[in-house]
Parts: C-alpha cells; structure tokens; sequence
C-alpha cells in the first residue's frame, strides 16, 4: 500500500502546473516548505482511485498516516485533485466536491491569510459539508449549491459529524475542525493546525 502513498518536494514540473494559481506571486510560502502527496482513497462508488494535494511540510506525515487510514477503512471521498485544476478558484473546486488543501488565499470576508495559504487546513467532501457564516445579516454559504447539506440536522451521505472516523483520525494528529471551533460560523469540512506565530 505504501507505493500508492507518497511524499515528494516540489519539482520544476508541479510547480509549472501550481505557478501563477495556487502559488500566486504574492505567496510568502517558500517552496521549500511544500510537499506534493500521492493518496489513495475511495471514490462514492467504492472504487480505489489516486489523488494528489499539496501541503505544508509540517504536515505531510500526518496527511499521509490519516488517509491511509481512511482507505483503509473504505472512507468515500469523491475526489482529491490539485485546487489548480480549477484554476484555483475555490468555489469552483467545492462545488465540485473537490477534496484539497494548498491554495494562497485570504480567509472569506477579511485581510488574513487561510491557513489554506500556508498548506495547513485540508477540505473534506466540501459539497455535502459546507461552510456558514452570517456577514451584515446575510447568511454566507460556500460552496453555493451545498444549501440542502447545511441543515446538520438532517441525516444524509457524506455528512462529516462528531462521530465521523474523519474527525477522530484528524483530531488524533492534532488538528481541529471547523465543525465545532466557532459559535459565529461553522465550516464542517475543515481540518486544520494552527499556524505558530
């Protein structure tokens, strides 16, 4: 199984397919502190499948051991392919159900950089498990078409919740998720570390 999972720095050849959209100009990240990870996973119809992410070398390890795990236990993720596929527009690659991790950007609605920006917040099945927040009375949900899953009331695939084996894998390595860190906004696909200052 360990030849379907690997860990690799960025070469010249994945860095022409990130320069310029995940890896904007303005990106403070060095390189150097990436890593490009092959996994493998299960698609929704059970089907074994290899994707690729991008990731903060501090977690690349951690990445690696969680969705071994994950295959293992038949976890369904429908896919796992570079944010650069769609042209890094994260929008598009949630609603998509894209599963992913690297891509410059600011968290929505404000000036700081995501932690998706440094390589350390991984999205899990994005459409089923959206992000919600209330903004001058609006409420915010991303992606757009994920406005049946954000009720987390209701019983449906996919749904990522306390119990799910994603959340415990994720949380015995550390990382926190979004599902339950916030009161003013919930985001149940994320799973992240914090960035030390």
């Amino acid at each position: 199984m360990d030849k379907i999972f690997s860990v690799a720095e960025i070469d010249e050849k994945i860095f022409a397919r990130i320069d310029g959209k995940s890896y904007k100009k303005n990106c403070p990240l060095p390189l150097s502190e990436l890593r490009y990870l092959r996994l493998a996973h299960k698609n929704f119809r059970g089907e074994p499948e290899t994707g690729e992410m991008i990731c903060n070398v501090a977690i690349a390890d951690a990445l690696t051991d969680i969705f071994k795990k994950l295959y293992a236990e038949n976890y369904p993720i429908e896919k796992i392919r570079l944010i650069d596929e769609y042209d890094a527009d994260d929008e598009l690659s949630m609603r998509d159900n894209n599963s992913s991790c690297f891509n410059f950007r600011y968290v929505s609605h404000t000036n700081r950089i995501s932690l998706h920006g440094y390589g350390l917040a991984v999205d899990i099945n994005p459409l089923y498990n959206p992000y919600t927040k209330t903004v001058d009375g609006e409420k915010i949900i991303a992606p757009a078409n994920s406005v049946e899953f954000e009720d987390r009331t209701k019983d449906f695939p996919h749904k990522i919740d306390e119990d799910d084996i994603c959340v415990k894998l994720f949380a015995e390595h550390g990382f926190l998720w979004g599902g339950n860190c916030w009161d003013d906004e919930k985001d149940y696909q994320h799973f992240f570390i914090e960035r030390e200052r």
